[in-house]
């Protein structure tokens, strides 16, 4: 199966940053105290599928544990993430166990699988859809929810203005800078988030760098 995929090069355009300086002077301080933070997508899987592959034996895992269970599976196929034909052609139980995987997670990866060999996800064609479009077509994948989406438009199809108003670690960021006595709801952080436009996706990156934290 021929693998959709994005380029590898990418730091943030210096215009964004600046424009992000002067919309938000909370942000520019942020931005300021963060510092430059190079290539935020180093390290990740450049293919659609593998991609998709490692966001969902990710979900709900720490960083490093997650780092740690999707190391077992590409040490199960030789080093490399596995095709959709091979994870249908694997054991469910020895992939979990051999992986450390949920028994949830295995039918998640065998779900996305199915959805690529039917066609009913067309991973050549998600680059032409609009963020609104890719989500729709992730999500129809079980185990793919809206927050997986939208990781997938930041970080692997570069969207630029993406906001994921679940997200915990945001959400954090903007009650510390913002000096908020709650967590923002959704409506809350889409209005304190109206400057941004049209880089959310890099204002996002540097709220997570201000908690240290990076999205699996």
């Amino acid at each position: 199966m021929a693998q959709a995929s994005r380029k590898t090069d990418a730091t943030p355009e210096p215009s964004a940053v600046e424009a992000l300086r002067k919309a938000d002077p909370v942000l520019r301080r942020l931005i300021d105290e963060v510092g430059p933070i190079g290539d935020f997508f180093a390290g990740r899987p450049t293919d659609h599928y593998g991609t998709l592959v490692r966001s969902i034996v990710g979900q709900q895992l720490s960083t490093r544990a997650a780092t740690s269970i999707y190391n077992r599976l590409l040490e199960r196929f030789g080093g490399h993430a596995p095709t959709p034909e091979e994870v249908l052609a694997d054991d469910p139980d020895e992939l979990r166990t051999a992986a450390g995987l949920s028994h949830a997670k295995v039918r998640y990866l065998r779900s996305l699988a199915e959805h690529v060999l039917d066609g009913s996800l067309d991973l050549d064609g998600l680059t032409e859809l609009s963020d609104e479009e890719v989500v729709a077509a992730l999500v129809a994948v079980k185990g793919v929810g809206p927050w997986s989406a939208q990781i997938f438009l930041m970080f692997h199809l570069r969207r630029p203005d993406v906001l994921p108003v679940g997200d915990l670690g945001i959400r954090r960021a903007v009650k510390v800078r913002y000096g908020l006595t709650e967590l923002p709801a959704a409506a809350e952080l889409t209005e304190i988030a109206a400057p941004w436009r049209p880089h959310r996706t890099l204002a996002c990156i540097y709220l997570w760098r201000s908690l240290r934290v990076t999205p699996v």
